[in-house]
């Protein structure tokens, strides 16, 4: 569950990208958002459910939080 405020946009919202990352492999190429989405950098997204869905690149630096 998301604590953040406001509330971290759920992972089928249109905007699940802008949820805060809570863990960031950068060497291994993926972060995990508050929602559940696995991102990838190359490009590409998990969701929770399993579901595979194309996103376009994604820079990671100014959004990992601390």
């Amino acid at each position: 569950m998301c604590h953040h405020r406001p509330k971290c946009p759920t992972a089928r919202a249109s905007d699940r990208l802008a949820a805060a990352v809570i863990t960031a492999r950068h060497e291994q190429g993926w972060s995990l958002l508050c929602n559940g989405v696995i991102i990838f950098d190359d490009e590409g997204a998990l969701l929770p459910d399993g579901n595979a869905i194309d996103q376009p690149p994604v820079r990671l630096d100014s959004r990992v939080s601390a």
